[in-house]
């Protein structure tokens, strides 16, 4: 395993992590949880990332319960707020962050939390609030450092213009080699104010794997078949896509080695991300994702494959 500094922080993050969107208390059972966890420590994955909203706090019992019997210092934990997780408990005012960060620890089995993300923006509270909450949050000792997540560039911005608060560490946006939107204004800017990238999603939801084939039904073992963990991959397994991925299949084994490791390389390829955040819903998975930590790929098989995918879109 390699691990990055995490923007300006003093943390060494691993650069495959595991998270646990959609599958942890959600689609997976908690003895396969507490299993992929420990393999990721075997790995030496020392990065675990989740939400209060994931599953309403079923992501964060699980992932504490699995967690739970570990020295604190041995690990890296990150969660989020913002989601909605009751009528009337949502996004980023002072009284939200204070109430959900104390829920989340609670949940999580932990007095603090190595980072606390935004989830995404909350346009119904000043960002002044939202900053100064999340700065007493650093200072009670509660969290170490904070980050966002899907913010556009003028609300990045607007955030690094105030003065007197905490400043953001990472920031965790979708991106993958059929999805690179970040690279336009987020990494940039991003790498000039000590912000590092924590990527959601680099293997699509799995699509990069090449598991899934044009016009053939997904695997019941996979997140496209499962009714639970894929409500949210649909917009992937668009068939031009699909045939797209199948196409990319050769450029990884010429590479030596999977496509899913093959497209993991090619996110960390970018100095500014920090760490990629997978999946796993069994052990095995994470055998091969992590590998992908160790790949020098030559950059001519990345030129060919970002020429396949060029101009795809999910659908919406």
């Amino acid at each position: 395993m390699k691990y990055r500094k995490l923007g300006a922080s003093d943390l060494e993050v691993s650069t495959i992590s595991l998270g646990s969107w959609l599958t942890y208390g959600v689609g997976v059972e908690g003895d396969q949880s507490k299993a992929c966890v420990d393999r990721a420590f075997d790995l030496g994955i020392n990065f675990f990332d989740t939400a209060n909203v994931y599953g309403r706090g079923a992501a964060e019992t699980v992932l504490g319960e699995a967690l739970s019997g570990r020295k604190r210092d041995g690990y890296i934990l990150a969660t989020k707020v913002w989601g909605q997780m009751s009528d009337s408990d949502r996004g980023l005012s002072r009284a939200q962050i204070e109430k959900q960060l104390d829920a989340s620890l609670k949940r999580l089995r932990v007095d603090f939390v190595d980072l606390y993300q935004c989830h995404r923006y909350d346009p119904d509270t000043p960002l002044e609030e939202t900053m100064e909450a999340l700065s007493a949050a650093v200072r009670s000792g509660k969290v170490r450092y904070i980050g966002f997540s899907e913010w556009s560039p003028q609300q990045i911005e607007d955030a690094f213009a105030l003065k007197g608060v905490e400043r953001f560490v990472s920031s965790q946006p979708q991106y993958s080699l059929l999805y690179r939107r970040p690279e336009q204004k987020v990494i940039p800017l991003s790498a000039a104010n000590g912000v590092s990238q924590i990527v959601w999603s680099p293997l699509a939801q799995g699509v990069l794997s090449g598991k899934y084939r044009p016009g053939a039904t997904p695997p019941k073992d996979t997140r496209a078949g499962s009714e639970t963990m894929g409500n949210m991959i649909g917009g992937w397994m668009q068939p031009e896509i699909l045939v797209a991925v199948q196409k990319l299949k050769p450029i990884a084994e010429e590479a030596g080695c999977s496509l899913a490791q093959f497209s993991l390389a090619w996110v960390l390829r970018e100095p500014n991300v920090a760490s990629a955040i997978v999946g796993a819903s069994r052990p095995e998975q994470l055998d091969e994702n992590a590998a992908a930590a160790d790949l020098k790929v030559d950059p001519g098989l990345f030129a060919q494959a970002e020429a396949i995918v060029a101009g795809l879109r999910p659908a919406r």
